[in-house]
Formats: structure tokens, C-alpha cells, sequence
């Protein structure tokens, strides 16, 4: 079975597409690569790539990513609606075919290793990869974002896992990781309130309502911690002035748990309660296509449509159900995993 792992690295710029380009064609650069998917958001001022294809191929892609991010992208003037702590955010692994979890995570760790120690970035091991509990979440990793960093890098239990213990101000810190295929999902408001739609989210993501009590961010309150809705989700509410909306913005972390369409019904009620709409949603990057095959299954069952089995049928209901295509066209040829990969695999 042919080895292949995704690659999934979030990089803390969404508006200048020169900068774009050039780490995109750091990646595109390396044999056994194959880039998939570039999802740029302006209101969020950040970009997420997924590429895949032999894994030493797509170690030294990212490394090589992370590079010329940490050249191009000065996080001192970095404004954003998305938490983040540096300019190649957060990086993570995810073995596809013929690769265990266990492989993965060495990978993983490697890179951590040489982006610390080659370019001088405090990187943390997230998920899978975390050599502590509490560093397994990515938001745990991130606490204090990029602003919080120089103050609590220096003491000692938020020393890196690789890299100086040192802050460094244009690139930051970087989050490596080894973890399973999550879909990044937000669901559109009718409102252009972000503290409503982050009410939705606290009400909604698996942690619930638990924030930092201190400056260090070493401390949080769990005495008044109210569990969320649904299990094996993240979710924050913000405002994209791209759109004009506020948004829920969710990183479903097992659809086998939570799948796409419950956390997309479970929006809608709570805004309901609040006297509002959901207005569609949108898939950031790429979805597997279980996802929307379950989806599409769900709601025509529900909405009584005939039982017709076939992919492209239970698609269109997907994607006309989940409002998919309101704020620019779905492609499922371009948004669902399996298809571009084949695609791309094909035009080798």
C-alpha cells in the first residue's frame, strides 16, 4: 500500500496572495507532493493549505513552508478574527494510507525538532504528538495567542517542546501535531453580532464555558465550567466583515461522534432560541466525503425526499440542505477529499 500523509498547516496571513504564493510554491517545489487545496480567508487574515503524498516529501514541504513564513509574515503587525500564535500557526500530520498513527507521530515530532532548532522557532507538540496532557489541545497550546506570548514563554511551564525558550517576535511559535482528519466548519448567522454567535459556540463546543483566570495563563476556572452540547467539537462565534455576517466556527474533531449535520441542526436550534436564523454555512479546506453523504442521507430522510441512493444525488441534498453554496459556489469535485486526491493522483 502506498504511504501517503496530509498535511494541513494554517499560516497567519489571508490577504497578501504574493506572500501566499511564495509558500505555496515552497511546497509545491518538493517531488512526491501533491497540493490540494488553498482556502484564503481575509477576515480572518490566514490561509490554509492541504497537500499530501510520501511522507519525507511532505515533512520537508512543510518544513520548507514554515520557513519562508516565518521570512515573509511579520506577526508584530498581524490583525486577525482567528486565534493564533504565529506565522505558521499551527502544522498538523494525518496519516492517510499505509502509515500508522504511531509512524505519524514520530514524523511529526521530527519536524517540530528541526523547525526549532534550524529556524529558531519555540514550537509545542499538539494532539497525538503532545508530550503532555494538557498540550494535547490545540486552544491549551494557544492561550494568550501571539500577544500573550513573550510573557509566559519564559517561565518554565511553558517552556517549548523544541526550540529556544526564547520569544520571537516576527514569527512567533509554531503548534506541530499528529492527529485524525477534522473538518473546519462555520455555520452563517443572520446577525452581525460576534458576541451572539460566541455564545452559540460556548454553548455548543465540547469544553463549554471555561476561560483563563490569570495573566500567566496557567490557571483556568473550573469551578464555573458548564459542559457544551456536543462532544469532539471546538467552536468560537465571530464577525467576518468579508460577508457581512457573524459566523459559529467549528473544527469537528470526530464527525464519527459529531457528525457535519448534527453540529449544523444543533446551530440552528440554539439560534432559534435566540430569535435567529442560520443563513447556509461553509467548509473551510477539504471534507471527507462520508461527511456529506451522511449529511445528505439525514436530511432527506427527513425532509422526505425519495430514497434515492445514488452519491450525487445525496450531494445535492447536502449541499442544498447545509446552504452550502450561499455564500459562493460548492464544487465537490474541488471540496471533497477523496476526489481530489484521485484527481490529483491521476494527473501524475
Amino acid at each position: 500500500m502506498t504511504r501517503i500523509i496530509e498535511c494541513v498547516p494554517n499560516f497567519s496571513e489571508g490577504c497578501n496572495e504574493l506572500i501566499i504564493n511564495e509558500i505555496v510554491a515552497e511546497i509545491s517545489s518538493v517531488n512526491g507532493v501533491k497540493l490540494l487545496h488553498i482556502d484564503i480567508g481575509k477576515a480572518a487574515n490566514r490561509t490554509v493549505v492541504t497537500f499530501a503524498g510520501n511522507p519525507d516529501a511532505v515533512v520537508e514541504a512543510a518544513f520548507l513552508a514554515v520557513s519562508k513564513a516565518a521570512e515573509l509574515i511579520d506577526m508584530s503587525t498581524h490583525k486577525g478574527e482567528h486565534p493564533r500564535i504565529g506565522a505558521t500557526d499551527v502544522l498538523p500530520l494525518i496519516p492517510i494510507s499505509g502509515i500508522s498513527m504511531d509512524e505519524t507521530i514520530d514524523y511529526a515530532r521530527k519536524l517540530a525538532k528541526r523547525i526549532g532548532n534550524e529556524l529558531f522557532i519555540p514550537v509545542y507538540c499538539y494532539a497525538y504528538a503532545a508530550f503532555t496532557e494538557e498540550r494535547k489541545e490545540l486552544a491549551y497550546c494557544r492561550l494568550g495567542e501571539y500577544e500573550g506570548l513573550k510573557a509566559k514563554i519564559e517561565q518554565s511551564q511553558w517552556k517549548p517542546d523544541f526550540g529556544p525558550a526564547k520569544f520571537n517576535a516576527q514569527a512567533g511559535a509554531t503548534v506541530v501535531g499528529a492527529r485524525n482528519f477534522l473538518v473546519a466548519y462555520n455555520v452563517n448567522l443572520n446577525t452581525t453580532s460576534a458576541q451572539i454567535a460566541n455564545q452559540i459556540a460556548l454553548d455548543i463546543r465540547e469544553k463549554g464555558r471555561i476561560k483563563p483566570i490569570s495573566q500567566s495563563y496557567t490557571e483556568v476556572d473550573t469551578s464555573s465550567k458548564i459542559g457544551g452540547k456536543l462532544k469532539s467539537v471546538r467552536a468560537i462565534g465571530w464577525f467576518i466583515e468579508e460577508y457581512g455576517i457573524a459566523q459559529v466556527s467549528m473544527n469537528l474533531t470526530n464527525t464519527n461522534i459529531t457528525p457535519l449535520h448534527l453540529a449544523f441542526e444543533e446551530v440552528c436550534t440554539n439560534a432559534e432560541g435566540r430569535g435567529l436564523s442560520v443563513i447556509g454555512s461553509e467548509i473551510v479546506g477539504l471534507v471527507p466525503l462520508k461527511c456529506l453523504l451522511d449529511a445528505g442521507r439525514y436530511f432527506r430522510d427527513k425532509q422526505f425526499f425519495t430514497r434515492d441512493e445514488t452519491d450525487d444525488k445525496l450531494l445535492e441534498i447536502a449541499v442544498s440542505a447545509l446552504g452550502l453554496n450561499d455564500l459562493y459556489e460548492f464544487n465537490v469535485r474541488e471540496k471533497i477529499f477523496e476526489y481530489v486526491l484521485e484527481n490529483k493522483l491521476l494527473a501524475e
